[in-house]
């Protein structure tokens, strides 16, 4: 029996440690050919000197499983440089099919305190890194698809958001702000796309990295068996989601970690208000809306993830 992901080729970006290499693992043991790209800067918060060495050593890691990847270095927040990842699969084998993107870094602090580049760099990085690396990719397929007799082709998106986004982090306003506009972007990206046969899906995963260390301090591995919050977890989904069985899953958000997979509506309309004038008046919407948050504890938000117990810990 064929792998589902053979003779496909795929990118996944901060694929040098974490989420991306556990990812990329995934992707070429279900039989696709993958460019891992990786800057290799040593810090979480995009501090140091950038390095080969970790997309070189993942990329090496497959080969030695016997499956087929290529290292990149490039730095997907710099416009041109994803441009050429995207060449470079397209070289490489000839096409690209899969676009996973997790590369990002962190600069928490909170809203009153951030810096402007705090800000800038998160955004950069998370979000616009997202956005250019799609950008490249969705023209290939597009250009692929006007070509092709039936006007489709097979192409895939895997984003990756965050709880942060869902229920709130106070002292990550930056990444919490990327992450939703990851979601944004993929949701428009899923039906632009469509029509070339494109699905673009998002997940918000948990899992135990250097970008969560401070997160999960406090909840160390088990002793014996394979930890809640390993990425191992996370990456059978991204497999799925890249694969012919997902066709039609297409611009779905999901929440996965520790063996669970949830899959969230859209917002829904909690409580409806109309005027029985004209127009609202400011004495009309404190009749009517105070009363309504008036058991809710301060600073609650409308996040899904409160229903579905998935508030970060």
């Amino acid at each position: 029996m064929p792998l589902p992901l053979a003779g496909l080729s795929a990118i996944v970006t901060g694929a040098g440690r974490g989420l991306g290499r556990a990812e990329a693992l995934e992707l070429a043991r279900l039989g696709a050919a993958v460019v891992v790209n990786d800057y290799g800067q040593p810090g979480r918060d995009g501090s140091g000197a950038a390095s080969a060495g970790p997309a070189e050593q993942v990329a090496a890691e497959i080969r030695a499983a016997g499956g087929t990847a290529v290292p990149h270095t490039g730095d997907v927040s710099d416009f041109a440089q994803a441009g050429e990842l995207v060449e470079s699969a397209i070289t490489a084998f000839g096409k690209l099919d899969i676009l996973v993107n997790n590369a990002g870094i962190l600069r928490d602090r909170m809203v009153f305190s951030m810096t402007e580049d705090e800000w800038d760099s998160v955004i950069r990085v998370h979000l616009k890194g997202h956005f250019n690396t799609t950008r490249f990719a969705a023209a290939h397929w597009r250009q692929r698809a006007k070509a092709a007799a039936g006007g489709a082709v097979y192409g895939r998106i895997v984003n990756t958001s965050s709880e942060a986004f869902l229920a709130g982090s106070a002292g990550q306003p930056n990444y919490a702000a990327a992450k939703g506009g990851i979601v944004g972007l993929t949701t428009s990206t899923a039906l632009a796309l469509a029509k070339y046969g494109v699905t673009a899906n998002v997940i918000c995963p948990r899992a135990r990295t250097r970008m969560t260390e401070d997160v999960f301090a406090g909840l160390r591995k088990p002793d014996e068996g394979l930890d809640p919050l390993a990425p191992e977890h996370v990456a059978p989904l991204v497999g799925y989601l890249a694969s012919p069985a997902a066709a039609g899953v297409n611009g779905q958000l999901l929440v996965v970690h520790g063996g669970m997979v949830a899959v969230l509506e859209r917002p829904r309309v909690q409580a409806k208000f109309d005027s029985k004038q004209e127009a609202f008046t400011y004495d009309e919407l404190d009749a009517l809306l105070t009363p309504h948050y008036a058991d809710r504890p301060p600073g609650e938000t409308f996040a899904a993830a409160e229903v579905l117990g998935l508030r970060r810990k």
